[in-house]
C-alpha cells in the first residue's frame, strides 16, 4: 500500500528500450493494490484522521479531550512466523500479528492506539497475496480501534525469494501525561494478573520451525491430543491476541500499576521490565493451564524449562499489575470483556538492585 504518487509508466520508446516493468517493478500492480485495499482501510478510520491514504503523508489531530497529551510510538514485525505463512500459502492472519505486536506494546504504557502504518516489501508484487495481508492488517486495526492511515508497498526485484515478502508496522497512540503507566508505583504485595494468549503469538518461531523440522511433523495434519481438529500449521499461525479494547476500560476505571506484553524473551525477560528496583515478580506456573501446543513443543524439541520461559509466552500474553484490593474488580472486568484471565502471582521484595522474575 503506497502513499507515494506513482511515476508514469516508462515509454516503450525505440526498439530495445527498457521499462520499469522489464526491470521487475509493475507500477500498475501497485496502483491496483491500493484501490483494492482502500475499503478495508476506510473501515478503520477514527474522527482524528483528517487525511489518510493517497497523499504524501496522513494528517491526524490529537483529540481535545487530552489536557497534556503524550504520544507513544512503537514498531515491530512478524518475524519468521512469515515462513509458515509462505509454506502453507495462508496470508490472512499475519497482518493481525503485525498490528498486535505494536499496539500491545504501546498499550502497556497506558496509550490508546490512534493510527497504524505498514510496510510491505517483496521481490515481485502478487496483488492477491498482498491484498490478503493488508486485509488482515485492517482487521487488526479494527480489533485495536486504531486507524490504518497509510503505508508503503516496496517491490524490489532480487531482494526476496519468489513468493516471499517481509512486513513492518508502526503504531502511534496517546495517553494523558498524568495517566502514563511506568511501573514506578509497583510495590510488594501487588497482584499479577495474566491474560491468556492465543498461542505462540509472534515470537520464538525460529525455534518452533526448528522443532517442527526435527520432529518431522506435517504442518498440514493435526497432532492427536494437541491441536484438536485443527492442523499443526493452523494452530501455529493463530494470530496474536490484541488486548486493547479489553484493557482500556480497566485502565480508565482502576489504577493499573504496570503491564508487560509478553513477546521475545518470554515471561522471564518481559515481566521484570516493568518493575522498579528492589522488587521481583513471583509467578506460579500452577495458576494457569499451559496450552497443549507448548507441551508438545517442549517434548518434541527437548527444550529445557528455563528456555521455554525465556522464549515463549507459555499461555500468558499480557501481565497486568494491580493493588491487591483492586484485583477482584479487574478480574471481573476483564472476564466480562471476553478475556481468559488468571491470578498468576504477586510482587515480592528483592534485595538486589536489579528487578527479577521468579517462576516457580
Amino acid at each position: 500500500m503506497s502513499d507515494r504518487p506513482s511515476p508514469p509508466p516508462a515509454s516503450s520508446g525505440p526498439h530495445g528500450a527498457l521499462s520499469y516493468r522489464d526491470a521487475g517493478v509493475d507500477i500498475a500492480a501497485g496502483d491496483s493494490l491500493v484501490e483494492r485495499i482502500k475499503p478495508y482501510a476506510k473501515r478503520t478510520l477514527r474522527p482524528e484522521v483528517l487525511a489518510g491514504i493517497g497523499g504524501f503523508g496522513a494528517l491526524v489531530e490529537i483529540g481535545k479531550r487530552f489536557r497534556e497529551p503524550v504520544l507513544v510510538a512503537g514498531t515491530d514485525g512478524v518475524g519468521t512466523k512469515l515462513k509458515l505463512a509462505f509454506a502453507l500459502n495462508r496470508h490472512d492472519t499475519v497482518g493481525i500479528d503485525l498490528v498486535a505486536m505494536s499496539v500491545n506494546d504501546i498499550l502497556v504504557q497506558g496509550a490508546e492506539p490512534l493510527f497504524f502504518l505498514d510496510y510491505f516489501a517483496c521481490g515481485r508484487l502478487d496483488i492477491a497475496t498482498a491484498a490478503e495481508v493488508i486485509k488482515g492488517i485492517a482487521a487488526g486495526c479494527e480489533q485495536a480501534g486504531c486507524a490504518l492511515i497509510g503505508g508503503e508497498t516496496a517491490e524490489m526485484p532480487g531482494m526476496y525469494a519468489a513468493g516471499e515478502y517481509d512486513l513492518a508496522g508502526f503504531a502511534v497512540g496517546v495517553v494523558e501525561k498524568a495517566s502514563a503507566i511506568d511501573g514506578r508505583r509497583i510495590a510488594a504485595g501487588d497482584v499479577l494478573l495474566g491474560l491468556a494468549s492465543s498461542g505462540a503469538h509472534s515470537n520464538g518461531y525460529s525455534l518452533i520451525r526448528r522443532i517442527v523440522e526435527v520432529a518431522g511433523a506435517d504442518l498440514s495434519q493435526p497432532i492427536a491430543g494437541v491441536t484438536g481438529n485443527r492442523s499443526l500449521g493452523e494452530v501455529l499461525l493463530a494470530p496474536t491476541r490484541i488486548y486493547v479494547k479489553s484493557l482500556l476500560p480497566v485502565m480508565a476505571a482502576l489504577p493499573i500499576k504496570g503491564m508487560a506484553h509478553v513477546t521475545g524473551g518470554g515471561l522471564l525477560e518481559n515481566t521484570h521490565r516493568m518493575f522498579p528496583a528492589g522488587t521481583a515478580a513471583r509467578i506460579e506456573l500452577a495458576r494457569w493451564p499451559r496450552p497443549a501446543i507448548f507441551d508438545w513443543l517442549q517434548r518434541a524439541g527437548n527444550v529445557a524449562d528455563a528456555e521455554m520461559h525465556r522464549v515463549f509466552n507459555c499461555g500468558i500474553g499480557m501481565v497486568v499489575v494491580v493493588a491487591a484490593e483492586d484485583a477482584g474488580r479487574a478480574l471481573a472486568m476483564l472476564a466480562a470483556s471476553g478475556e481468559t484471565v488468571h491470578r498468576i502471582g504477586a510482587v515480592v521484595p528483592h534485595t538486589a538492585g536489579t528487578p527479577v522474575t521468579l517462576i516457580v
